[in-house]
């Protein structure tokens, strides 16, 4: 029985994204606890203007993997130790024991996901280097026994989904990103 629990746990199902660039897909399965403006982790060195976050919590019953947001490359990833808080509060968002991963779009935006332990995670696994190439839905780590992954958006994203909300990680779409600015040819 311990098996068959643990094998469902640690589940990666195969998911198929949408084919639209200017979407960015949910990094999770879960529920959606929040949609609010936030700055991003201070340890990325990015500026603290707060942009669209929306956290997904993790149940027991939901897989555990986390997937890619986008079609881009991997900028940063940075491991932060910290408490061990219920993952649903909003303050384990700052207080928690997380990873942050920097992305790049191939549209040049720049999107944050991050891995937050929860009261009972405790092994935060992150399978991205900077440099990585990586494509939107595929699977780049886990959280262990329970979890929340916040995805910070380019600020001008329209948000797609709402608290309560069922996400499919790698299939829902959380948001539509901002139309890329082309720069002016010289004349």
């Amino acid at each position: 029985v311990a098996t068959a629990c643990c094998a469902a746990f640690f589940r990666d199902p195969r998911r198929v994204p949408p084919h639209d660039l200017g979407l960015a897909v949910a990094p999770a399965d879960g529920t959606v606890s929040s949609v609010a403006l936030a700055s991003p982790p201070a340890e990325l060195g990015l500026p603290s203007q707060p942009r669209p976050r929306v956290s997904v919590f993790l149940s027991v019953f939901d897989a555990h993997v986390q997937r890619i947001p986008v079609d881009g490359d991997v900028r940063r990833v940075v491991y932060r130790p910290g408490k061990f808080l219920t993952a649903d509060l909003d303050k384990a968002s700052d207080d928690n024991e997380r990873a942050c991963v920097l992305l790049r779009s191939t549209g040049g935006h720049d999107l944050v996901v991050v891995q937050i332990a929860g009261l009972v995670a405790r092994r935060i696994v992150c399978s991205v280097r900077p440099g990585d190439q990586v494509q939107a839905g595929a699977t780049y780590g886990l959280i262990r026994f329970g979890s929340r992954v916040d995805l910070y958006l380019p600020p001008g994203s329209l948000v797609l989904v709402h608290p309560g909300q069922r996400t499919v990680g790698g299939e829902t779409p959380l948001a539509r990103l901002p139309p890329v600015e082309s720069p002016i040819p010289e004349s």
